[in-house]
């Protein structure tokens, strides 16, 4: 089941808050949209089926629609809580040139667009869609554009090889987003998964862009905006909490990812100007 609750609307587009409560694996009937979107995960995780291409759409990774794409969906984790962002053609336009042949399908969404995101939502509550919600919503679709290049050509004669590497990284996703024991160093990963761990340390980098230390890091930093945005104070305990050496750990990395102390994003996030401890 399938809700939709609008946060805000502004010229030539439209944020909406969906929260799906599904929890199923088998696909959902094909959908047909007839606009311009762009969907980012808030919470939990799915899959997405476009022609015969799946993927796995969570925190990290955000999809681009464009009208009469089919899409299948499914639910193997339970529920999820996504922001959509509907676009007029002329928005898109004036952001992608001439549109769909220029970007990617799905993005990463590394931790800064994650904070785009963030303060994108912050926004639809500032009552001022003409300035401060516009001016954050093309901030976000920038940052994301960015990180959604062309798709290159490839040369593969061996396509049921490349479907394997991407079966490969999508499962180390998710057992990184499951909080599975075996995602806490490449090598137990890499048995979990029946893979060598040179072989799933190059997939990934290769599939995702980042690597696969980079990615776990980059799923702890949105862990730990979470906890700063619901107000945790202390640091180290959120550091032990978030599985990180210590609370200087949890700073640098905090730091590497978003150029923000965690100190300054809470007060960012909240308001608070609570000690850092």
């Amino acid at each position: 089941m399938r809700s939709a609750r609008r946060l805000g609307i502004g010229p030539g587009f439209t944020v909406t808050a969906v929260t799906c409560v599904d929890d199923h694996r088998r696909w959902s009937s094909p959908e047909v949209g007839d606009d311009y979107r762009l969907v980012l995960v808030r919470t939990g995780r799915f899959r997405r089926m476009t022609g015969d291409v799946a993927s796995l759409v969570d925190p990290t990774m955000a999809y681009l629609r464009v009208p009469g794409e089919e899409e299948r969906f499914a639910h193997p984790a339970g529920g999820d809580v996504c922001t959509s962002l509907s676009l007029s053609p002329a928005l898109w336009r004036s952001l992608t040139g001439d549109g769909r042949g220029r970007i990617r399908p799905t993005v990463y969404v590394d931790a800064r667009v994650e904070l785009a995101h963030r303060a994108l939502l912050t926004a639809t509550r500032s009552g001022d869609p003409g300035f401060a919600l516009t001016e954050r919503l093309l901030r976000l679709l920038s940052a994301v554009l960015r990180q959604s290049p062309s798709p290159q050509p490839t040369n593969s004669t061996r396509p049921t090889a490349t479907a394997a590497k991407a079966r490969l990284v999508t499962a180390a996703r998710e057992a990184i987003a499951a909080g599975h024991p075996a995602a806490d160093g490449l090598i137990p990963l890499a048995e979990l998964l029946g893979a060598s761990p040179y072989q799933l340390s190059r997939s990934f980098t290769r599939e995702m862009g980042v690597s696969l230390t980079h990615y776990r890091n980059r799923v702890r930093v949105g862990r730990a905006l979470d906890r700063l945005e619901d107000g945790a104070t202390s640091l180290a305990a959120l550091a032990v909490e978030l599985g990180f050496a210590d609370q200087a750990h949890l700073t640098r990395t905090v730091r590497r990812h978003l150029g923000h102390t965690p100190t300054a994003l809470r007060r960012l996030l909240t308001g608070s100007s609570a000690h850092e401890r």
